[in-house]
């Protein structure tokens, strides 16, 4: 593995977090995504995985929690061109969709967006399995919430009793919103109809969905289990510890645990430029309490992906930043609990 001191000032020509290591020396392979073809209300989630590395540079890579991730090698692929020009035209074909809320819809139109969307997903999938084949914790950093399908897809056939953890302000259930089928509102639902080596669904942070989604999770005989934002938060206000509440939430998984995360699950102060931000959420400190519970528990963090941070229109850096900070425990803890690193 190539030689580094954890001590220098990163390069900003470096790789993720001022690293110099390739794919083929890291343990952990992240995957940029820029897409976001299907995004309903703000946009800029394409930037995302750039936004993340550039605000990376500014970490410091000792972590009281998880000691020296970095000593694993991490890196990150460079960014698609087939998938940024694929996002470009999709994201053209469905403006006039999205800006009718999906009541004008030009089926030709709405059928290549899905089609694009398709291919993004048949890459996604193709490359996480891969990175997975050569013994790689592969990461996909989008992008919409659309993005990590194929990821996720390609991890339930490795680990066949797979449970995911989402974190997110949306219940992300709905049934091809506005006519598109892999709409960033569909990954969940998209993953329980087509994905049945997903065990368990495990929801943290919700607070904003559509009846239908809450039909689905109540008729799901316990395959989701939603932990609505509301409920946790007027059980804190009762008295109940958050630690205690995580406890609960990591009851729900099995043994190997995915990590699909929105950023829209933290509190809006942290992802202002998020293309959704809905009020309440978790504190950064109450996710990064919640990845450890999941360790605590003696359970295995086998991948992830992260998506919707936006850099701002006015160039802030903000949300970058907490993604990158997010990003790094995220791995931290993955690689905890797989004894990759210890404490």
């Amino acid at each position: 593995m190539t030689a580094f001191d954890p001590n220098a000032a990163a390069n900003p020509d470096s790789g993720v977090f001022g690293l110099p290591f390739t794919p083929e020396e890291s343990k952990v392979v992240l995957v940029p995504v820029p897409f976001e073809a299907t995004t309903s209300y703000g946009g800029g989630t394409a930037d995302g995985p750039n936004a993340i590395l550039e605000g990376s540079h500014q970490v410091d890579l000792f972590d009281l929690d998880t000691g020296k991730p970095y000593e694993a090698g991490l890196a990150m692929l460079d960014e698609p061109g087939d998938v940024r020009a694929w996002n470009d035209e999709a994201k053209k074909l469905a403006a006039p969709i999205v800006a009718s809320g999906g009541l004008e819809v030009d089926e030709k139109a709405l059928a290549q967006v899905n089609a694009l969307s398709q291919k993004m997903n048949a890459w996604v999938y193709a490359t996480t399995k891969h990175w997975l084949e050569k013994g790689k914790i592969v990461g996909v950093i989008g992008g919409d919430h659309s993005t990590p399908f194929g990821c996720i897809k390609a991890y339930a056939e490795k680990y066949p009793d797979l449970g995911v953890l989402h974190l997110d302000a949306h219940a992300d259930l709905r049934d091809a919103y506005e006519g598109f089928t892999w709409s960033h509102a569909s990954i969940m639902f998209n993953v329980m109809q087509h994905v049945p080596n997903v065990k368990k669904l495990v929801q943290v942070g919700i607070r904003d969905f559509g009846e239908a989604e809450y039909a689905m999770i109540r008729d799901s005989n316990g395959r989701i289990h939603t932990f609505f934002d509301a409920r946790l938060a007027r059980a804190r206000l009762d008295g109940m510890p958050w630690r205690e509440q995580v406890d609960a939430i990591v009851a729900e998984l099995p043994q190997h645990v995915y990590l699909s995360w929105d950023i829209d699950g933290l509190e809006p102060t942290l992802c202002p430029n998020t293309g959704t931000p809905v009020p309440g959420g978790l504190s950064f400190v109450q996710a990064v309490a919640l990845l450890e519970g999941v360790v605590r528990a003696g359970k295995k963090i086998v991948g992830f992906d992260l998506n919707e941070v936006s850099p701002g229109a006015d160039g802030s850096e903000w949300d970058g930043n907490v993604g990158a900070r997010l990003l790094y425990k995220m791995i931290g803890w993955t690689l905890v609990s797989q004894g990759v690193t210890t404490r």
